[in-house]
């Protein structure tokens, strides 16, 4: 659905995982009434509208964060950065009664180089300008909450700072939680894979909702469940609120507007053949659990926590409990097998882990013609699998960097 009402321009930032960047773009581009600017390590730089700014941010499956830029100037020294940063539109975003902090600064080839001090000059800057508009002498703190207190907790803004080539760019977070927060998991398992990182490496794997999909290590079922919201074209955001709701920004017509154009989309009569097992039966019951959470959130109903029984919907996925060396394949016909198999540095025994890849070679028999895809960060899974790569690249899990092994035959 295109955008009728005339809005304000802005520039905003997509944050990902590295090496996911071009699946970012993508998705932005389909989004409609977006123009990329830029692809760099780990962001998306675009412009759009505030239609466009919700969008992004209910639909994006691979991005961590969406940021709006309110200033971007060059600063070789830090009496420019202050003055900058003070000369922009703070109060075009935060309301009076809020809190601001500088969450994240990040400087590269740039004389300005002191992060904590970066840090401190721009919270001090805005600090001003908004204190000069709101007629406040200090910005209201983040104070810590006593259980059972009626006190609500005071709103802040948070603030990031890239500093590149000496040119800074101010954004403020639109996200609030991290995007990986769907909504559906309230419990990871032992070494739970990103979903944002997950749904990236299923566009990055090339299948397509319409193929098998089988994960043999499927722990609390993110590759399960990121394939099934793609299959059913359901929105990750849908489930959420976001941090631009307390800015002043926020448009609840058009929030409103476009959760209802996600929920439009939602198609449950797909064929779906996506399933997964794992060894430890209480994954298996969280895995479960998560998905009928998602199927809440689908629905439009509260997520329920704790473990959950199966059934309607959720039987849309085949979940089960078993060892991956007794894992085969549940139709006839080929597909994607892709994993998030037990790492070493996470899970305690790099030895232990690295039986396991020589011991995933089995799949090539009870998953015949079927491709394989396997995230880990063990550089030397190819040689313990026993077969290299048709394609590697590097990718982050979080703050873990990794590999992301494909082959077109398993």
């Amino acid at each position: 659905m295109k955008n009728t009402r005339q809005e304000a321009c802005n520039t905003a930032v997509a944050l990902c995982a590295v090496g996911a960047e071009k699946v970012v773009s993508n998705e932005l581009k389909k989004l409609g009434d977006i123009q990329i600017e830029e692809s760099s390590y780990g962001k998306v730089r675009f412009k759009t509208g505030t239609t466009g700014l919700y969008r992004a941010l209910i639909g994006l499956r691979a991005a961590d964060r969406v940021l709006l830029e309110i200033a971007n100037f060059k600063a070789v020294d830090f009496d420019a950065l202050f003055e900058k940063t003070a000369a922009a539109q703070w109060e075009t975003l935060v309301p009076k009664g809020m809190g601001l902090v500088v969450s994240k600064v990040r400087t590269n080839r740039s004389v300005l180089k002191a992060e904590t001090s970066i840090q401190a000059i721009v919270h001090k800057a805005a600090a001003q300008r908004l204190c000069a508009r709101y007629k406040m002498d200090r910005l209201p703190e983040q104070k810590p909450i006593a259980k059972g207190s009626e006190e609500s907790a005071i709103k802040i803004a948070e603030v990031r700072v890239y500093i590149e080539k000496d040119t800074a760019s101010l954004l403020v977070d639109l996200s609030g939680e991290p995007m990986f927060k769907r909504g559906y998991r309230s419990e990871g398992g032992a070494a739970p894979l990103r979903e944002t990182t997950a749904a990236a490496l299923l566009f990055l794997s090339g299948w397509k909702r319409k193929f098998p999909l089988y994960d043999p290590f499927c722990g609390s079922g993110t590759f399960p469940i990121e394939a099934l919201m793609y299959a059913w074209d359901m929105a990750p955001g849908l489930g959420r609120r976001f941090a631009i709701d307390d800015l002043l920004i926020a448009d609840e017509k058009i929030d409103k507007t476009v959760r209802e154009e996600f929920r439009s989309k939602i198609d449950y009569d797909r064929l779906i053949r996506i399933a997964g097992s794992d060894e430890e039966s209480r994954s298996v019951s969280i895995a479960l659990s998560n998905t009928a959470r998602l199927c809440d959130i689908a629905e439009g109903r509260l997520p329920q926590r704790g473990i959950r029984p199966s059934g309607g919907i959720t039987a849309s996925i085949n979940l089960k409990t078993l060892p991956m060396k007794e894992a085969s394949a549940p139709v006839a016909d080929t597909g994607l097998l892709i994993t998030n198999p037990p790492y070493g540095k996470r899970l305690g025994d790099p030895a232990l882990a690295e039986q396991v890849y020589k011991d995933m070679a089995g799949l090539a028999k009870r998953f015949p013609g079927w491709k394989l895809a396997v995230i880990t960060d063990h550089s030397g899974f190819e040689s313990f699998y026993g077969k290299k790569a048709d394609s590697c690249r590097e990718i982050s899990n979080g703050n873990t960097p990794s590999f992301f092994y494909q082959y077109d035959i398993i």
